[in-house]
């Protein structure tokens, strides 16, 4: 059985090796953390391992996981090879969807073959990451002999892979934050345009939760053109202009994230054909700025 370090083990981290701990796939060998307090909470969540605080105290592995922050992958990934314990066979891998394998450079320069799997998943709570990591999309991108282990390893805890080219990884990332983030922000912003409107904002989520999923059902069954509807799709102007004057009232940013993803929205319902060209036209015009 295959031995597996951690650095950095927070809640993708965390996700991961208590799965592949439960699976049968590693042994969890150190887990290393800022703090022997972190490192010790990561290792009761896995249920194994040894946790440690500093790279000198690193022991050899077969697997080295480096789940830090993007900015930090580098650095740790140089003063992991400073420890002169890997050796040629060993992996080393990371699990961010922007930085490319090839970052993990001082790993490969001894002998290790490098990887990035990137899981497509929110991380918000690993207990509950760990329950529903099954059917979770991976991209995967590195040295052959590397995911020759990695992907039958993340294909045995549910996750399907996926071959992204490392080159394009900052464009592939860009999308997910606007799926995922993005998304984030828009039900926020929706919120508090409800609650502008005079609702609680426990209310506004309630009358918010069907049409949204509804929304996001017809976008995967019908596609992003086919499942536009409102406003924009019918080439309604009175109707826009009325939103635009209501929301000039009220907070800025509300009012010209309303007019960005607008223009944005023209594009969709441009593709229907369901309203005249010129009225389309003129929803362009008074998105820009208020005119007749």
């Amino acid at each position: 059985m295959k031995t597996l370090n951690i650095i950095g083990c927070g809640k993708l981290a965390r996700t991961l090796g208590r799965l592949w701990q439960q699976q049968g796939f590693c042994t969890i060998g150190d887990v290393l953390n800022r703090s022997d307090d972190s490192s010790r909470q990561a290792v009761h969540f896995l249920g194994a391992g040894r946790p440690i605080s500093a790279f000198a105290q690193l022991l050899p592995a077969d697997l080295f996981l480096i789940a830090t922050s993007d900015d930090a992958l580098a650095t740790c990934c140089d003063r992991l090879a400073a420890c002169n314990i890997l050796k040629p066979g060993d992996v080393v891998f990371h699990c961010s969807g922007l930085a490319p394998s090839h970052l993990l450079l001082a790993a490969a320069r001894q002998g290790a073959a490098v990887a990035s799997v990137h899981p497509v998943k929110s991380f918000a709570d690993p207990e509950q990451s760990a329950a529903s990591f099954a059917g979770t999309f991976c991209a995967i991108e590195g040295d052959q002999a590397a995911l020759d282990l990695l992907q039958p390893a993340f294909e045995a805890i549910g996750g399907h892979c996926f071959t992204i080219d490392p080159d394009q990884k900052a464009l592939y990332h860009a999308g997910m934050v606007v799926i995922s983030n993005y998304l984030t922000t828009l039900l926020d912003a929706g919120g508090r345009i409800f609650e502008q409107a005079g609702l609680a904002r426990d209310e506004a989520f309630n009358v918010m939760e069907p049409i949204v999923r509804g929304v996001v059902d017809n976008a995967f069954t019908l596609g992003t053109v086919q499942s536009l509807t409102g406003p924009f799709s019918r080439g309604d102007v009175s109707t826009i202009r009325k939103h635009l004057e209501s929301l000039a009232k009220g907070d800025p940013l509300l009012d010209d994230l309303y007019r960005q993803l607008g223009r944005a929205t023209l594009d969709l319902a441009r593709q229907q054909d369901s309203a005249p060209a010129d009225q389309l036209e003129h929803l362009s015009r008074i998105l820009e700025k208020h005119t007749s």
